[in-house]
């Protein structure tokens, strides 16, 4: 696999990554059992937001005076491009948790546990998966239409498929792990596991847990073949990558209270997906270059928001 991940760069983005799930789980672990507040939140995202911009500049200045300024340009260029894109499509997740969370009655102080290992799952399966794409393609180059075509069907899928009005206990996957764990039908605080008589037993939190793991796998099948379309660079949709999701559960708690307010998201989503579907299926009959691809993202995620403006104000209206 061709990377422009030299020694210095792996190393660099390793310790960064370190450091940052250290000082986040650090600083969460000194407000156990607190949810983050609306501000908390603002702030957070800002911070992992800069610090993505940071490594971007850094990444750049190592290409320039080691490549030359045309090359650090383009590379930087791809991995913004793959930021902007797993973030946009990372938030449809924080939905599918909002709702999990929900649903079960998870209060927002005993959330705090499931997101912490769910991040941390995240890293790790996507780290394998990109690592398992990087290597098929480089293999099998054909493979990158057959992620366009999924791309495109998942987009037009999104855009047109009804809600699925099936509780989530009456899920197939929920019902053989209630019947596959010994389960408590109460919470236990921030406990996984609990014991009675000498019995391990579950809590519905594991449940929630596993349900938010999958749920990541699922948005990643997604969003990795998505980022496939900008670069086959393993380094670059690896750190676009995981500088995405590390921002995830500020995310979370900022949009907690305003989810309800981006029902059109889906749809801009889906025209995103379909896009980048379209764009891998063209891929050698006309190169989208990539400045285009992230002005594309860029223009259908403002427009999204905008319509959803409209839309809440007229429905306030009606009210």
């Amino acid at each position: 696999m061709n990377s422009v991940g030299s020694p210095i760069l792996w190393g660099s983005f390793a310790v960064i990554i370190l450091i940052m799930l250290l000082v986040d789980l650090f600083w969460q672990g000194k407000h156990k059992g607190q949810a983050m507040s609306m501000k908390q939140a603002a702030v957070w995202s800002v911070i992992w937001v800069t610090l993505s911009l940071i490594f971007a500049g850094g990444f750049w200045w190592y290409l320039n005076d080691t490549v030359s300024p045309e090359f650090a340009d383009s590379q930087t260029l791809a991995f913004l491009t793959g930021y902007l894109l797993e973030k946009a499509l990372a938030v449809d997740n924080v939905f599918v948790w909002l709702m999990l969370f929900s649903y079960f009655s998870i209060p927002a102080n005993l959330q705090r546990r499931v997101l912490v290992y769910g991040i941390l799952g995240a890293i790790i399966l996507r780290t394998l998966m990109i690592f398992a794409g990087s290597w098929l393609v480089s293999q099998f180059s054909w493979i990158l239409y057959i992620f366009g075509l999924f791309l495109l069907f998942t987009g037009l899928k999104m855009a047109f498929a009804k809600e699925d009005d099936l509780p989530i206990t009456e899920k197939p996957l929920v019902k053989w792990v209630r019947s596959h764990l010994r389960m408590t039908d109460e919470l236990h605080g921030e406990k996984l596991f609990i014991k009675r008589d000498g019995i391990l037993f579950a809590t519905p939190l594991i449940l929630v847990l596993i349900l938010v793991e999958i749920s990541d796998v699922i948005f990643a099948v997604d969003s990795i073949p998505a980022i496939f379309a900008v670069t086959t660079d393993p380094f670059i949709v690896l750190t676009s990558n995981l500088f995405a999701i590390l921002g995830l559960r500020a995310m979370y708690f900022l949009l907690a209270g305003v989810a309800e307010k981006f029902s059109m998201l889906k749809y801009g989503l889906a025209v995103i997906l379909s896009f980048i579907g379209v764009k891998m299926l063209l891929m050698d009959i006309y190169h989208i270059p990539t400045s285009i691809s992230l002005g594309v993202v860029a223009a259908i995620l403002i427009f999204t928001l905008v319509i959803n403006v409209i839309v809440n104000k007229r429905n306030e209206s009606k009210n």
